[in-house]
């Protein structure tokens, strides 16, 4: 199974960053992300994840502002440009960045992904994400955020063209040749040429063929479109379903669009969130739970689960049914949607729908000694659910070290994990095949 992580220092629970054991201070702190990066490969980790966002969120719920979820985070480092530097101080784990292409432009996207490829010595990948914050729109000249649709149709043709420049040079392209005085071979390189509905791009991209070939794309995407992205060009997937048949359903339903884009199904790789409380015993496991459950006031619950689903709820009574959402909103999730259809499905309270979804933000949980998380996993990864997980760790950095030290070595006892690194690559270590050179693919074809 894939396994990665969430690398937000501040950790995957509302309060993690409140417990004793988390990082004294957080906010533009190099050291904590590399702390964290070399935890995680020391246990053969396949990848850190970090997601991002453009602008300041929540400052209109001042009690949410000032508390901090993990998801909102006011100060911290530009993805690409941390990776950058993380990746000196480790050899072997992916480095996974999220960047929009609502906002972006893809030669910019094209850029800075191959030169992460190459600065990491082929780690790198490309969380491809539309936004979903409207308020983020108004950093970049615009009043309102793009229509769903429109975003995804972006997507598409923004990640057709990253491809493109990705594929402007030839592997040997660069001959450095000093005797000849041949620096490069020119017909080693093509142009994009792209015009379509949302960019036009000449090419080619200032940067040589990568590690890889290309970075791994991500996609983060639930609703019908972002599956349908996911089917047509993504790598790795980062799942949403509130309950393994859930997740068995859409797993079957995104493998199952692979192939009218002549996709095998082990080319995605589909990676649910789950959060995991993990101790030498249960109860080890527990005590940590509740000791972050207690840190979290109802008003400050309630708060969060406004933001989580996408609507006000706040003026629901407490112990009242979870209200149904009043309508689709630009900025809507599928973790909000899931939230609101498992309150309904199970009949639950406010207050009780708080309590299901905050200790994991809005994912899956898991909770108990190693050998439980580890029966969770395997059940999920052999019953056809997923490929792996993205692993949310409540406190920083004790949660993660746990977790290597303790699910780790059992996952390695069942054959569930290699006891060491596949390869040097992202691809290597997920499984991915690595993209054809469509010169040397050219070269095959004209000789043949």
């Amino acid at each position: 199974m894939v396994l990665g992580f969430t690398g937000g220092a501040l950790g995957g629970h509302l309060a993690g960053w409140r417990h004793r054991d988390a990082f004294p201070t957080t906010a533009m702190q190099l050291s904590c992300m590399v702390e964290m990066a070399k935890i995680a490969e020391r246990g053969g980790l396949d990848l850190m994840f970090l997601a991002d966002g453009n602008g300041v969120r929540q400052m209109d719920r001042p009690a949410l502002f000032a508390a901090n979820s993990p998801s909102d985070r006011p100060a911290v480092f530009e993805p690409v440009t941390l990776f950058a530097a993380v990746a000196q101080h480790t050899s072997r784990i992916g480095l996974v960045a999220t960047a929009t292409t609502s906002f972006e432009e893809p030669f910019t996207l094209a850029r800075k992904f191959a030169s992460l490829d190459h600065l990491s010595g082929g780690r790198a990948g490309w969380n491809l994400v539309t936004t979903q914050y409207v308020e983020d729109a108004k950093n970049f000249g615009r009043d309102e955020h793009f229509g769903r649709a429109e975003r995804y149709e972006r997507a598409r043709e923004s990640l057709d063209v990253v491809r493109k420049l990705w594929d402007s040079w030839a592997t040997d392209a660069f001959l450095e040749d000093k005797a000849s005085g041949r620096y490069l071979d020119p017909a080693r390189v093509r142009l994009a040429n792209h015009r379509g509905t949302h960019f036009a791009v000449k090419g080619p991209l200032n940067v040589a063929r990568t590690p890889q070939g290309q970075p791994v794309v991500f996609m983060a995407g639930q609703s019908d479109a972002g599956k349908e992205l996911a089917a047509y060009g993504g790598e790795g997937l980062f799942g949403t379903a509130s309950s393994k048949a859930d997740a068995q359903r859409e797993y079957a339903d995104i493998k199952g669009r692979m192939a009218k884009y002549g996709r095998p199904t082990d080319a995605l790789k589909i990676l649910p969130a789950l959060s995991v409380f993990v101790g030498r015993t249960a109860a080890e496991a527990d005590a940590l739970f509740e000791e972050l459950q207690a840190l979290i006031p109802p008003p400050l619950a309630v708060s969060y689960l406004s933001k989580l689903v996408g609507f006000d709820v706040s003026e629901a009574p407490l112990d009242g049914p979870m209200p149904e959402s009043p309508g689709e909103s630009l900025g809507g999730t599928a973790i909000g949607r899931s939230v609101v259809e498992m309150a309904r499905r199970e009949g639950l309270s406010v207050r009780e729908t708080c309590a299901r979804v905050l200790p994991s933000m809005g994912g899956n949980m898991v909770k108990g000694d190693p050998r439980q998380v580890a029966d969770f996993l395997e059940d999920w990864y052999t019953g056809k659910a997923c490929d792996g997980f993205m692993l949310s760790m409540p406190v920083q950095p004790r949660s993660l070290r746990d977790f290597v030290e303790l699910v780790v070595p059992e996952l390695q006892r069942r054959g569930l994990r290699p006891p060491h690194y596949r390869g040097s690559t992202l691809r290597d270590n997920m499984g991915l095949a690595r993209p054809a050179d469509p010169f040397e693919s050219a070269q095959s074809e004209a000789s043949s």
